[in-house]
């Protein structure tokens, strides 16, 4: 039986109030922009917090004996996906721990009584399925074909809540209504590019995945870890989520990682750039959970309903447990400025827009923690806009990005607490500001 052991050592930490002027913004690693464009950039490897230094990780491995989900099964009742391209050993390599399987088995047996299902799949650009070719090739895609294959006459709904350039931060605060709306039973959590390796994004997964455990229909959660080209991701803090709530673990890193080590595999057989799997990287991702899938299918019957036990303490002070995100249509200014309510980006409507910034807007919303998300875009109009909360700056947002891949949602936090109540919000063009458009997405609050 191999043995994944994450021993973790964690240090107490303060939280302070206030703005967070010395704190850095999410990293996007997958940004994708509202004409296409994919971002290439290189990110740097990120530095995880001081607090995890004495992390240890563990991974022993007895070979005659493999945890069941990392066989690949071959019994002729199983969906047989036909792109054969996942060993035996990668698939041990991928499958970092079954965790506890009530909820997914509980999903199967219902499924195969005729009740319909809905499998959902939130994450960035890769869940989007970026360098696939056609959406039917995404990964995202084939994870939804093996329950409409294993289960014929059963309607099986999906939802694909995938969307370039948003990590587990801005997920926390648009979960609710991008997929628990739709009450998946089975939801695929993607973020590893998106989130970096720091305690700030172990929090917010936390509470992302916590906030999808706690859902009234019970879904089953599985964690799939991605990578970038040199390695950078958030698997590290990511794992440590999943241990926890013990939860299914699978690894495309740990897959292609070590096939690319071995000579087996080169990056650019599965990547048009240094981060989107292509048609390939897909489908070993899809491959890697038909397999895991099959895996439980057949021992459906035999695994206890024990679906309560997953729900334990949070890692967090579920900081985000109330999150949500405010546009023109939820929260209307108390002082309108020289904006105007417009629509800028598909993905997120009902915006409030400036071109000159003459006068700032005012918000009044009751929060503990305070994000914006604004539109950063390449045609040199973009300014840089200060946010003051309660008459103190917090943060200059630029949305200046002359030059870069295409116009995207950006988002930061500039504000924390750990008191709800209410708080005013300005945001004004700096006097030192290039250029005089802003764009407010929305505001993320948390309460």
């Amino acid at each position: 039986m191999r043995i994944k052991l994450i021993i973790i050592m964690l240090l107490a930490t303060m939280i302070c109030s206030g703005c967070k002027k010395d704190t850095n913004p999410p990293l996007y690693s997958d940004n994708i922009s509202d004409n296409g464009y994919d971002n290439k950039k290189e990110e740097k490897d990120a530095v995880m917090d001081n607090s995890f230094d004495n992390v240890e990780m563990v991974d022993n491995k007895e070979d005659n004996k493999p945890i069941e989900a990392s066989i690949i099964p071959t019994a002729p009742n199983l969906p047989h996906i036909d792109t054969n391209l996942v060993t035996e050993l990668m698939q041990t390599n991928g499958i970092m721990a079954e965790g506890n399987l009530s909820r997914l088995a509980s999903v199967m047996r219902r499924a195969r009584d005729g009740d319909a299902i809905t499998i959902g799949i939130i994450g960035g650009s890769i869940t989007q399925g970026s360098a696939a070719t056609s959406p039917d090739k995404s990964y995202a895609n084939l994870l939804h074909q093996w329950w409409v294959e294993a289960f014929p006459n059963t309607d099986v709904n999906y939802i694909n809540a995938g969307i370039g350039a948003t990590n587990s931060y801005l997920a926390v605060h648009r979960v609710d209504r991008d997929l628990l709306a739709g009450k998946p039973d089975v939801v695929v959590i993607e973020f590893s590019v998106n989130d970096s390796d720091t305690t700030f994004f172990r929090n917010t997964y936390d509470d992302l995945v916590r906030k999808i455990l706690k859902a009234d229909n019970n879904p089953a959660v599985l964690l799939l870890f991605t990578t970038m080209e040199n390695g950078t991701s958030a698997q590290t803090q990511h794992l440590y989520v999943g241990f926890h709530y013990d939860l299914p673990r699978i690894s495309y890193r740990q897959v292609v990682l070590n096939e690319i080590d071995e000579g087996r595999l080169a990056w650019k057989d599965i990547s048009p750039d240094n981060i989107h799997p292509n048609n390939k990287g897909h489908a070993i991702i899809g491959e890697l959970m038909w397999n895991f899938f099959n895996s439980v299918y057949l021992r459906m019957d035999n695994i206890d309903d024990e679906t309560e036990s997953i729900i334990k303490e949070p890692l967090s002070s579920e900081a985000y447990a109330n999150a949500s995100i405010m546009d023109n249509k939820m929260i209307e200014p108390i002082q309108m400025g020289s904006f105007k309510k417009d629509n800028i980006f598909d993905r997120f409507n009902n915006n409030w827009i400036t071109d000159s910034g003459e006068e700032s807007i005012v918000f009044e919303a009751t929060a503990k923690n305070i994000g914006i998300m604004y539109y950063k875009t390449t045609n040199g109009t973009g300014g840089q806009y200060e946010v003051y909360v309660d008459g103190e700056y917090c943060e200059t947002l630029d949305a200046d990005f002359s030059g870069g891949w295409g116009n995207y949602a950006e988002t930061v936090e500039v504000y924390s607490s750990e008191e709800a109540k209410a708080r005013t919000i300005e945001i004004k063009k700096s006097e030192t500001s290039t250029g005089d458009f802003f764009g407010i997405l929305g505001l993320l609050i948390s309460q």
